[in-house]
This record gives C-alpha cells, structure tokens and sequence, in this order.
C-alpha cells in the first residue's frame, strides 16, 4: 500500500493542470488503508503536493515578481497606480525615456501614491522597478514590445522588453492594483474593418478588472469604432471632468462622445469600487483631456497628424507599419513639440490616476474602518459594530463524490470547486455580508493565492491582514461523500502560525476598544492568551471558534479560557475541552438524540462558571445553548458583573429543510456563529438570533462557498423569511435550582 502512495506521490508532483486533482484525490483515498506510520509520512509530503500541485492551476512565481515597496503599501491597502515600460522602451529616445519615467514615478509619489512600473526583464515580469532596472530598460538596444500575445514567448526566451497596455493590465490585476496609468490605450485602425487591426488593448479591458487612465485615443485611429469595439466588449468608458467630450491624446475633443462622464476623483473612484464590487470582470477606462495650457499646441499637433497620414497613404504605407511612421513625421513637423506635448500629457495622466487611485483608497477606508463613537449600552445595537476577528484564511479546494462510499483505487464520480475558506474569514465573512464590518487579523502569503484572497475579499475589512515574503497562503484540499460527510483533508496551514501575538499585538488599542473579540483555534496559542488577556483586562467580550478536536483546547491550556465569553463547538470538540481540563468524558459518543442533549447538557456546566454561553453545535440535531436563563431560554447579551440569573439550558432543533440538498458544510458553524453575533448586535432577542444563525447555516449548506455569496440581512431576517415548515419550538431541557 506504501508503494502505492509513493507512486501517486510522484504523480502529484508530476501533474499538471485538472490531473493534480485526480493525483491527489487518489492518495486521499489509499490514505484510509494506511497505518499511523504511513499517515505520518502522508501528511509530511502532503503541504509540498498542494504547494506544487494546485498552485500550476494558477501562477508560476519564479515569472512574476512583485517589488517589496509595492507589495508593502498594497499590504497596508495604501494606493497603488501601476505604469506601463513601452514609453520607456519604444515611445521615447534615450534619455528623454529615462527622464520621463523618472518624473512620472515622481509625481505618483508627490501626489500621495506608490508607482508601480512594470516591465520585462530576464522573462521575469516584475511589478515595481528599481531605478538600477529603470536605466536597464531605458537603455536597452533589444527590448521587445510586450502584449498579452507576446508575454509566454518573451517569458520562454528570458527576454527584456516593455509592457503594452494590455500586458501591464494582467500584471497589476494579478498583483491586485485596480489603477493603470498610460498616455493613450491603442484602437480599431483605420481601415479596419478589412484589416482586422485590431489593438489587444480593447480586448484586455473587456477582461481584466482594471481602470485605465489614459488621453483617449491617437486620431490616427478610427476612434469612432474603437468606441463601437469597447461598447462591444462591455467596458465602461468615461471622460474624466464636466464635458462628455472623448479626447483624442492631442486634441481635448474627437468628435465623438463618451457615454459617461465623472467630474472627479472622488466620483471616478465609486466608478471603480462599483465596477470591483460587481465582479464583472472587465475593465473601465477613463479618458483624460489634455490640459487646456496644452491644447493650442495639440492643435498644431493634430494638423501635422493629418499631413502624415496623408503622406502614409500616398506611400502606400499601412498596418502595423502606420504608427511609427506617423509619429516620426509628427515629431519632425511639429519640430519637436509633439514630444513635449507628449510628456506634459502623460504627466497630467499621472496626478489624475493618482488622486483616483487616493480617493479609491480613502473610500475604501471609510467603508471599511467608520470611526465609530459607541456611547454605554449602544454597542449592541448599532448597525456597525466594533468586532475583530483574529484568525486564519484558507484557498480551499473541496471535491464531492456522488456516491456516499468512494471506491479506492480507482476515479470516482464527483464535482470540484474552489472557494476561500478559514475560520476566522469565514467568521468575518458573514459579518461583513450581515452589516457588522468587523476588522480581520491574519496573514497571507505573496503568491497568486494571496491576490485571489484579497480580490474576494474586497467586501471585507482586510486591513489587518498581513502580506508575508516568502510565505504560502494556506491552502485545503477535502473530499466529501454524497451526504456532505468529510472522507479526507490535506492542509498546508503553516501560514496561520505566523498570526503571532508579535503581530497581533500591533492592533492593542482596537482590541482594548472592541465591542466583540472573535478567534479562531487556528491561530497559535500564544496569540490566543494575548488576546485573552487584553480582553480581560478590559472587559472586552470574546467568541471563541473553534476548528477541530485537535486544536479546540488551545485556551484550556492555562488559565485564559477563563477570558472567554462565548464559543461554540461541536460534541466532539467540547469533549475535548472537558478532557483538556482534566474532568472525565464519555469514552463514546452518544447517538440518540436524548443521550446527545443530556450529555453535551452536562458537559457544558463546568465551562459556565467563567464563560457566559456555551452555544454546542449538533448538525442534524440543531443547537444547544447553554447558559444564563432569561425569559424562557438563555440570555445571550454578556452580562456585567457577577451572574445573577439560573443556569439553563434550550435545544434549538434544525430547519426541517436543513438536511436537504448539502452542497458544504465545511462552513456551516461558523455560518452559525455569524448569525447569531450579527443578531445579537442589531439588539434582537435570543430566539430570533438563533434563527438568524439557523438561517445562514441554511444558504451555507447549500453554496458551494463555505459562507454563501447571497448572504445578507434581509435573507437571515426571521421576520422577512419564513420557513417552509412552521419554525420549530425550542425545548427548556433543565434549569439549575
């Protein structure tokens, strides 16, 4: 059986593509047949097969490099305006190229902003450009015109070149940068509607999501049906100022129109947030007029322009070949001023991408972190809440088999989906979805994982998650049965331990000032004693999530579970807490309901001498809250001072729908969880937040993402959605005294 495993081993290694699951899937399935030694060596090979395997499905690394500058103000969410290298490579002569890109990475920065530069070097496509590789490239005799065509062969031969609009596009959506600055994108040529030339530029912004800014297009282009094109391709185009006038690079007017028009930065950048949030996946341009200063010299441009293209079709001249030489008789006509024209124009491009690229940030800011004043006793009902989640984010990669057995040794019939998982995301996931904005602590590598997490993220606060050099983003592989019942999972969560209180520590005073602390067992447990004692000493509440039976005695270990207020596990895990505290457990687990609610009923009272609400999480069989009685069931708003109500504890049955159509359930507590939470801050009583909490278990059960994408207030409403079934009753099992 070893040999077996070693070979699929070898084969994961070797994969490439939808083959890497097949490979990996396979060893899952030898795994159950395997002995305690040969799991060892299983999972020690495990988090190198999902590092090589999965991560082909998206980037290789060693080709693209992000710059530490860059990838640190991005970490700090910090605007960002990405640059194309063309005008340095073959836009400008030397040393005007140098000069220019200089001066422009110079007033990115004046104007509050970090320059990205792009280019190619070595086929390496780097993000950012030291001043070393800046003069490399502006001096360069052999650099080559980078497209989106371009890019796998220059990157094959380890070339050197310039990125065009289109390629500097995938690089900075890649690196998460939703702000492009260029001078002018390229456009239908004329005649091209028998040629075909069509610029690959126009086709990218129909599917990457990022904003261009730019002067329009050159008028030695057809920009009428460029217009026609880009409508075609469902990218939005706004001219940026009061007129709807489209520029033509030299010229403020075309004579043709945008369809919109944004009068300035701030308007621009909910452009943007507005297009990021839909997830269209295409992208937007705005046309920037040159400068009125500049507009009677682009006239006289604009002339030499049509004397040039008539000389081009005199000469017979066309294609590719009609830009170039257009340009070269402009510059001579105009006597050098087209090329000034050219570097003030792009010049005003860049102070204009850069308060977009500002204002997008600070509008993301405000949305994320309102700096909210929270008199005594409104914390619990304000719609957005002070709640941090400390925890870990996950790709997850789940396979479901459509049988309940899966057949070792062999392909067995199933679906694949890739989400983003990870308590403690999943956690402020359905917070974020349900109102609260709550801010998240974790970390994340810097490989392409990383960019998908945070692309998904945008609707969250992931101002506290930090982007680590030479780290993995965690990723999770697991196969389910039929009946959503996990057969196997392979981790590589070694990322989670570098959430240190080290780290955390740098976020004390939020964690003083929170209404509502939440953790994930992932994180270490140092992190979790930390916080445990800064919740403490400052009365602050704290949820604790836990992850699985392993790591669920974290707190228990010392003295800081005495810190918390809530957590929630399953029988499993508050089996293991017990144990953790040296009091005797069931040595099986009971199956009948009955035996299941007495137990976990018993189970949970020596916790509530210190924490406030034991919520035990039972699938089929509902919820189990155990705690302080108030009116009929146990009062989930954290008390102040000494208990001095009963202990209690109410069973909540599950929906009678609940166990029907399971797609996932790998985030169906912590679904619960943040349903509950979000309830008990918008000040409902304990029976609508369980219903809350029972509802977005519901969506989460069946989405495929462990917190469903449709999640938000209204559907978790218990007063807006009623079930199909009459909602079922809770039951007071036993009141103390």
């Amino acid at each position: 059986m070893l040999v077996k495993v070693k070979r699929h081993l070898l084969a994961a290694f070797c994969a490439e593509g939808p083959m890497v699951y097949q490979s990996i899937f396979s060893i899952m399935k030898l795994s159950v047949c395997l002995g305690d030694s040969e799991l060892r060596l299983l999972r020690r090979f495990s988090a190198q097969i999902l590092e090589r395997g999965i991560s082909t499905l998206c980037r290789n690394d060693n080709l693209f490099r992000v710059h530490p500058s860059i990838t640190q103000a991005l970490s700090e969410n910090r605007p960002v305006v990405a640059l194309e290298s063309t005008i340095i490579t073959h836009g400008m002569p030397y040393p005007y190229n140098l000069s220019t890109a200089k001066e422009v990475e110079a007033i990115v920065r004046a104007e509050g902003a970090t320059p990205a530069t792009v280019g190619l070097l070595r086929g390496r496509l780097h993000v950012g450009l030291s001043p070393e590789e800046l003069d490399y490239l502006a001096q360069s005799k052999t650099s080559v015109k980078v497209s989106r065509r371009d890019l796998p062969y220059a990157i094959s031969q380890g070339l050197c070149g310039g990125t065009t609009v289109s390629a500097t596009m995938i690089a900075a959506h890649r690196a998460g940068i939703p702000v492009f600055v260029t001078g002018g994108v390229g456009g239908v040529h004329r005649d091209g509607e028998n040629s075909l030339d069509v610029s690959a530029d126009l086709t990218e912004l129909g599917r990457t999501p990022v904003a261009v800014v730019s002067a329009g297009v050159k008028s030695i282009l057809d920009i009428g049906r460029t217009l026609e094109y880009l409508e075609t391709q469902g990218v939005c185009v706004a001219t940026f100022g009061n007129s709807k006038n489209f520029p033509a690079f030299f010229s403020p007017q075309s004579g043709f129109m945008s369809p919109y028009n944004v009068r300035n930065a701030e308007e621009a950048a909910d452009l943007i947030a507005g297009t990021l949030s839909l997830g269209l996946q295409s992208g937007l341009l705005l046309a920037v007029p040159i400068p009125e200063e500049h507009a009677a010299v682009g006239e006289e441009i604009e002339d030499a322009i049509q004397a040039a293209l008539a000389e081009a079709r005199a000469k017979c001249i066309r294609g590719r070949d009609v830009t170039p030489f257009v340009l070269q008789k402009v510059n001579t006509l105009t006597r050098g001023k087209s090329l000034q024209a050219n570097i003030s124009l792009i010049h005003n491009n860049a102070r204009v991408g850069s308060h977009i690229a500002c204002a997008l940030s600070e509008r993301m800011l405000k949305k994320t972190l309102p700096e909210l004043q929270f008199k005594e006793g409104e914390g619990n009902v304000d719609s957005q809440s002070k709640i941090i989640v400390v925890g870990g984010v996950n790709v997850d990669f789940i396979a479901k088999g459509k049988r309940e057995k899966l057949v070792l040794g062999q392909t067995n019939p199933g679906s694949v989906h890739q989400s983003f998982g990870g308590v403690g995301k999943n956690l402020a996931d359905s917070l974020s979805r349900l109102g609260q904005r709550p801010l998240f602590i974790s970390a994340i590598g810097t490989d392409s994982h990383s960019d998908a997490v945070l692309n998904y993220c945008q609707h969250m606060n992931t101002r506290g998650i930090t982007r680590l050099q030479e780290q993995r983003t965690a990723t999770y592989c697991a196969v389910f049965t039929e009946s959503g019942e996990l057969s196997l999972g392979l981790g590589d969560m070694d990322i989670h331990g570098q959430i240190n209180q080290h780290y955390v520590s740098r976020f004390e005073e939020k964690l003083s000032l929170a209404s509502l602390l939440c953790l994930d067992g992932n994180i270490p447990t140092s992190t979790i004693d930390y916080v445990c004692s800064v919740a403490k000493k400052h009365a602050v509440p704290v949820w604790y999530e836990p992850t699985d039976s392993d790591k669920v005695s974290k707190p228990f270990l010392s003295e800081s579970w005495k810190a918390l207020t809530y957590t929630s596990p399953n029988l499993a895990e508050l089996c293991a807490i017990i144990r953790t505290l040296g009091l005797p457990t069931p040595t099986d687990l009971p199956s009948s309901m009955e035996e299941v609610l007495s137990s976990a009923a018993a189970l949970t009272r020596p916790l509530l001498d210190h924490l406030h609400c034991v919520v035990v999480t039972l699938g089929a069989k509902g919820v189990l809250l155990c705690g302080e009685h108030s009116n009929g069931t146990v009062d989930l708003q954290p008390r102040k001072g000494t208990r001095k109500g009963q202990l209690c504890a109410v069973h909540y049955p599950a929906l009678a729908q609940m166990a029907e159509k399971i797609v996932n359930v790998s985030g169906a507590g912590d679904s619960l969880a943040g349903g509950m939470i979000a309830g008990m801050f918008q000040g409902r009583d304990t029976h609508s937040c369980v219903k809350m909490g029972l509802l977005a278990a519901r969506l989460s059960l069946a989405s495929h993402h462990p917190i469903c994408p449709t999640l938000t207030s209204d559907s978790v409403d218990p007063d807006k959605v009623q079930p199909p079934q009459p909602w079922p009753q809770p039951t007071l099992l036993w009141m103390e005294g």
